[in-house]
């Protein structure tokens, strides 16, 4: 499994476990899409938490993770190479909230109720 956090030209970011879709063999062979398994779009939201002097302090984001074309049969859905800006590395806290929520019940319906906290730790 190799689940990894992707923005689209869309601008959504995409979270789902991706394999290559690749083209040819040998010295021709060339990654020309992806799959996309159970890939959910991402939503955060930034709550700002009361202190008890009346400041706003940031606390992180809250997360939800969406079916991503919702009104799919499909759990895999191809997607081609050039709708992709980048692939990257999911935070660990984003990982797992995505195996537990997604991966382990199989039921993406489920996720969208659920807010999350994601701690940002930068200042």
């Amino acid at each position: 499994m190799t689940i990894k956090l992707i923005l689209l030209k869309s601008g959504e970011d995409v979270i789902a476990d991706v394999s290559e879709m690749i083209l040819g063999e040998g010295d021709e062979k060339r990654v020309i899409g992806y799959h996309l398994d159970k890939p959910c779009v991402i939503r955060m939201r930034d709550p700002n938490i009361q202190s008890s002097e009346g400041n706003a302090k940031k606390a992180g984001f809250e997360v939800s993770l969406f079916p991503w074309i919702p009104l799919s049969k499909d759990t895999t859905i191809p997607i081609p190479a050039d709708w992709l800006i980048t692939i990257v590395e999911p935070v660990t806290k984003l990982k797992e909230m995505y195996e537990e929520d997604i991966v382990n019940y199989g039921n993406q319906s489920n996720s969208s109720n659920d807010n999350k906290s994601v701690v940002d730790k930068s200042d």
